[in-house]
């Protein structure tokens, strides 16, 4: 075998390899006689065919799955030799085979990856969130709980924030309607603002029997390109208002949530419990996304350009599931420009990348007892932990994710040990992302 390698870019290259034809003509003729033992054709008995017929038959497919292997096993050997790391995967492409030729050419074009040096963290700042759960907050959840589950009873009064409100309307742009202008005994919650605000302003004050028309404009960047930038006139009609009825914080309410015993304080230790651990998460993410950001500003990488596409299409397809799991049609041609995932593609390559690089210079592996640490954690928001246990060590699969994020996890530890790090008390209401 002889090779050649080209340096086409940063980190492109190409590889050029001359394979012997005889090689190739031996392997052929040595699967082909093997296929004779075992292959059955109509009008000869089980390994009695003929060598020519087979070949005639079988010879062009198996002629390429020869080429096949020796194109991956010796691209294999030449980049070994080479010592490269191939990022992605090589686009090969045969060369023109002349007629008795002794050798057969092929060439590989592919990327390699970077060689990474981490740059210096020890000047960034970290911002190190901190909070502890209290017995408001156990409140304020208790109380998200009881809306979640209330009854709604009709009154006679105007609607007002909380009410869930049947109406019908019609709507129209310029006196035509559009794509859902138009619902029978639609469900809404007055203050959920899961309505345009003038659109629930206008339902607002209204009374069951009710009527009236309001004008909505439409945000520039709504999500229906028809209608945004738009005005459009609404007829509403209230056919009926309810106000809800919070259940009572009592033995039924606690059995609703799970405790068997009705027992409330073992209720609230159990939200309490919930609590703590989803704070832990969020200020875990916190601190892991201000540390990942330092370790991206300060180090000069060129990410691959086949893993960030890669990558991209990776996120495409997960966009996709997402938006069919809301319920939201999307077709194969559901307009999805792979452009759109780029950005974060990129970004999340060179992640990679660096924190590849990290694991191994400083060793950040995955210890076996930290993965079990986390598995065990997380298994106690079920009711049975250990069959959750024995669940993701069933598959070694399972663990990969958790195995991530362990990673992840000691090379946060290990740059709170290098950079500069304040702490800084957070509400409650702002980590949780509520209003």
């Amino acid at each position: 075998m002889q090779a050649n390698l080209e340096t086409l870019g940063s980190l492109e290259r190409r590889l050029s390899v001359a394979l012997p034809t005889s090689e190739i003509e031996t392997e052929v003729e040595s699967r082909l006689k093997r296929l004779t033992r075992t292959v059955k054709m109509h009008g000869f008995r089980p390994g009695k065919v003929p060598f020519k017929v087979v070949a005639q038959q079988y010879g062009p497919q198996v002629r390429q799955e020869v080429l096949g292997d020796a194109l991956q096993r010796s691209f294999g050997e030449a980049v070994r030799d080479q010592n490269l790391r191939v990022a992605g995967y090589p686009k090969f492409e045969l060369k023109p085979l002349p007629e008795g030729a002794a050798q057969i050419e092929y060439s590989a074009t592919f990327e390699i990856y970077p060689e990474i040096v981490v740059g210096d963290i020890s000047a960034a700042t970290i911002e190190r969130p901190r909070l502890e759960v209290t017995e408001a907050e156990v409140d304020k959840t208790v109380e998200i709980m009881r809306k979640q589950r209330a009854r709604y009873e009709p009154v006679e009064r105007a609607a007002r924030n909380d009410d869930r409100v049947i109406i019908d309307f019609t709507g129209t742009i310029d006196g035509a309607a559009f794509q859902g202008s138009t619902a029978t005994d639609q469900a809404v919650i007055l203050g959920a603002g899961r309505l345009l605000p003038e659109f629930e302003a206008g339902v607002s004050g209204m009374k069951a029997g009710d009527s009236k028309s309001v004008d909505v404009r439409f945000p520039d960047d709504y999500h229906g390109r028809d209608v945004a930038g738009k005005t459009a006139r609404f007829d509403i009609s209230v056919k009926q208002v309810t106000e809800p009825r919070l259940p009572d914080v009592d033995a039924d309410f606690a059995r609703s949530l799970g405790v068997a015993d009705g027992d409330v304080a073992k209720m609230r230790a159990e939200i309490k419990a919930n609590l703590d651990r989803e704070v832990k998460a969020k200020l875990k993410v916190r601190v892991r996304d201000q540390v990942m950001q330092a370790l991206l500003d300060a180090t000069k990488i060129e990410a691959p350009r086949s893993l960030v596409l890669s990558e991209a299409e990776r996120l495409k397809a997960s966009a996709r599931q997402e938006l069919a799991a809301r319920g939201l049609p999307v077709k194969d041609d559901t307009p999805l420009p792979l452009d759109m995932f780029e950005q974060q593609a990129q970004r999340r390559v060179s992640t990679g990348l660096i924190l590849g690089e990290l694991m191994k210079t400083h060793n950040l592996f995955a210890k076996p007892e930290q993965v079990r640490a986390v598995v065990e954690e997380q298994a106690q928001s079920y009711e049975r932990p250990q069959e959750v246990v024995k669940w993701f060590y069933a598959e070694p699969e399972r663990l990969r994710d958790i195995e991530t994020s362990v990673v992840e996890e000691n090379i946060v530890t290990w740059a709170l040990g290098v950079a500069k790090v304040t702490d800084k008390t957070v509400e409650f209401d702002e980590l949780m992302g509520k209003s």
